[in-house]
């Protein structure tokens, strides 16, 4: 079954990886990233190696969205940021495994500071979306 993994930051400035730029990782040493960020390539290769990796991109800043709404008299674009939030979709991964469990027990590896990983099943045409 296919899982997304959504990363959710308010880094600032916007940048990639987002941990490196919210408070809450700009206050943690330089060792403490580079573990992590070690920690994040084992999980990538491991992931990749076993076809579980699908898809996935980091998003630029919010700032460069343009938002369309629907409306009876047309459509309204309105340039980004596109909602008043705290944190934004700063990237996505798409992931494919046997299991719940398994995408859980991967997504709970994407955890970091100043962010909030959601994790939630991949539609298609007919799918249960639970």
């Amino acid at each position: 079954m296919k899982y997304v993994i959504l990363i959710h930051a308010n880094p600032d400035p916007w940048g990639h990886p987002t941990s490196h730029y919210t408070p809450e990782g700009r206050a943690l040493p330089a060792e403490h990233h580079q573990e992590m960020d070690r920690r994040f390539e084992a999980l990538l290769s491991e992931i990749s190696d076993s076809g579980e990796l699908v898809s996935a991109e980091a998003l630029a800043d919010p700032s460069s969205a343009t938002l369309y709404r629907w409306s009876p008299q047309g459509h309204l674009a309105t340039e980004g940021p596109y909602a008043e939030a705290k944190e934004h979709l700063a990237g996505f991964f798409l992931i494919d495994c046997a299991s719940r469990e398994r995408a859980e027990e991967i997504a709970a590896q994407f955890a970091q500071p100043g962010g909030a990983i959601e994790l939630r099943p991949a539609m298609w045409p007919g799918g249960d979306d639970r």
